[in-house]
């Protein structure tokens, strides 16, 4: 579980057009895509793609996460946090939150999920819809001890079914981008 610092700053998040000091095109490019992670990481990794859990449970939620789901602040939520991994390694890791009373409405069983990816089941229900897409500079303190490093891009969105919002956060770790470079390496020497 990630201990919170309530000094911590709430970070900055921003939309596209919304961008200053904005991150290099493949950043951005990764960032802004609007299909599901899941499967583009799942292609990245040549079906190589896994999900590690790493807490599940009910929690107070953060000031900004209560605000992009429209709750009260200190609102209690259901909290799920895992590593996405290609081959094996880290390469993102994942928070997704939503209201206690809105998903016990809903019946969405989020505490059944195990290793299954939250994504998957966000795209494949048609009844969600996502709202866009946001990204800022994850604060190090957010993220589990091992990989709490600054500057790391994140990404939110919300994603609704009726009354329950279900808001994603993406954190996107500098494995990934390694693996990412190394797939285009590999792209421009086939052509």
């Amino acid at each position: 579980m990630i201990q919170q610092n309530p000094a911590s700053p709430t970070p900055d998040w921003r939309l596209r057009d919304q961008m200053i000091d904005a991150p290099e095109p493949v950043v951005l490019e990764w960032l802004f895509h609007e299909d599901s992670l899941t499967r583009r990481l799942t292609r990245l990794s040549h079906d190589g793609f896994s999900v590690t859990p790493l807490f599940e449970g009910w929690q107070r939620l953060r000031s900004d996460e209560c605000l992009a789901l429209q709750l009260p602040e200190g609102s209690e939520g259901w909290v799920r946090e895992v590593y996405l991994l290609g081959y094996g390694e880290k390469w993102v890791f994942a928070r997704s939150v939503a209201a206690r009373a809105a998903l016990e409405q809903d019946g969405l069983h989020m505490d059944e999920l195990g290793t299954r990816s939250l994504g998957e089941l966000l795209f494949s229900d048609r009844a969600f819809a996502r709202g866009p897409l946001q990204i800022c500079q994850y604060p190090a303190q957010w993220l589990p001890q091992a990989d709490a490093t600054q500057g790391l891009w994140g990404r939110r969105s919300c994603f609704t079914r009726g009354a329950l919002g279900i808001l994603v956060a993406e954190v996107f770790l500098p494995t990934v981008w390694r693996a990412i470079d190394q797939a285009a390496d590999i792209s421009k020497e086939r052509h």
